[in-house]
């Protein structure tokens, strides 16, 4: 027999808010102001800065130590890498976040019959502020920034401490992204339910690993489909 649904998690980036730039845009703006050839592309940093989540001190030395790793297997120097990363929060630091249509409102709806919680791969610092600025930073009633309170997505561990702090379980609850291999993973291993919502038209035909939901928009969750 299934579960009532109690509790729902949500991922931020991508799910909740975007910048008004992607990041393929703003770190093609870094390699122009630091003055070399761009050496690598988003989906590299994407790939990778997992990898830097727990032994970083905050997102930039995160960033300073990915994009010196990735340059450096581009066969650049290191310190090139660095300056890219620098100048790539100079670029970050001009854009605005913007709430994804219908992220308020359906953040407001729920809350209003189940428990929130928001599960995200970031630093501390960073997420409040982007929560702050899309009006979403008193709804939630635990933020968990993995990597940081816990082990990054996809492992199972941001999961269960969200849960262990909204006294819920795997079973009543369900966590929304837009990741499938950082959202939709982390939830099947800690046990719940998952919604995804791509953030790209481009969607496999069957997605591994398997949400129990696929929306089309954050909108449609007006109506849960669990």
């Amino acid at each position: 027999m299934t579960e009532t649904i109690e509790t729902v998690c949500f991922d931020l980036d991508d799910t909740l808010c975007t910048y008004s730039r992607g990041g393929d845009e703003v770190l093609a703006a870094a390699f122009d102001r630091a003055g070399v050839s761009q050496c690598w592309d988003i989906d590299a940093y994407y790939d990778r800065y997992r990898d830097y989540l727990e032994d970083s001190t905050d997102i930039r030395d995160l960033r300073r130590r990915c994009f010196g790793d990735l340059t450096v297997a581009a066969g650049e120097d290191r310190s090139i890498g660095e300056a890219v990363a620098d100048a790539f929060a100079e670029v970050r630091a001009q854009e605005s976040v913007e709430p994804l249509p219908g992220a308020r409102r359906v953040v407001d709806q729920l809350g209003e019959e189940y428990r929130l919680g928001l599960i995200t791969n970031g630093p501390p610092g960073m997420q409040q502020t982007k929560l702050e600025a899309i009006g979403l930073a008193d709804r939630f009633e635990t933020v968990v920034c993995a990597g940081y309170d816990a082990a990054a997505k996809p492992s199972a561990e941001p999961f269960d401490l969200a849960l262990e702090r909204l006294e819920s379980t795997p079973d009543r609850a369900v966590y929304v992204g837009n990741s499938l291999a950082s959202d939709v993973a982390g939830a099947s291993a800690a046990g719940l339910r998952s919604v995804w919502i791509p953030a790209t038209d481009s969607v496999p035909e069957q997605p591994t690993p398997a949400p129990e939901h696929t929306l089309e928009s954050l909108e449609e969750l007006v109506t849960p489909p669990w």
